[in-house]
């Protein structure tokens, strides 16, 4: 991995659950940004779909206890949430290798924004995509 240099460094976002106990840092450098449709995200968040972005998870750092957090899954893919709040603040995903960063519980603005729609098959049925991103029935 090449070091970056101060004038490439992005900066760092800020982070946090609902009730403040779980909070973050993840830099600025997310790879991809997405919606996703499928139940599971829907379930979670409580809407009808999940903007999130993709990063490499050594960019994502907790600032506050990781006692805060309750992990759903396993050790190498999971989501994490806020044992107080019950707040999602990330999903660990390919081998613990990236970290899927719902948008939403960004308290600073990242410099990405959603490029596609995933999961549409099974989008909620109540729910009409109005934009012009593209669309995929599922995710690969």
């Amino acid at each position: 991995m090449k070091a970056r240099s101060s004038a490439t460094t992005p900066k760092a976002l800020n982070g946090q659950c609902t009730c403040g106990a779980v909070r973050f840092t993840v830099s600025d450098a997310f790879e991809y940004a997405m919606n996703c449709h499928c139940g599971k995200c829907r379930r979670t968040t409580g809407s009808a779909f999940k903007p999130m972005g993709g990063i490499a998870r050594a960019e994502l750092a907790l600032t506050t206890s990781p006692d805060a957090m309750f992990l759903y899954g396993d050790a190498t893919t999971h989501d994490a949430h806020c044992r107080i709040c019950g707040s999602m603040v990330y999903s660990q995903v390919r081998d613990a290798q990236y970290a899927h960063v719902p948008l939403g519980v960004l308290t600073d603005t990242p410099s990405i924004r959603p490029t596609h729609h995933i999961h549409v098959g099974s989008k909620a049925p109540w729910f009409e995509i109005t934009d012009d991103l593209p669309q995929y029935q599922e995710f690969d």
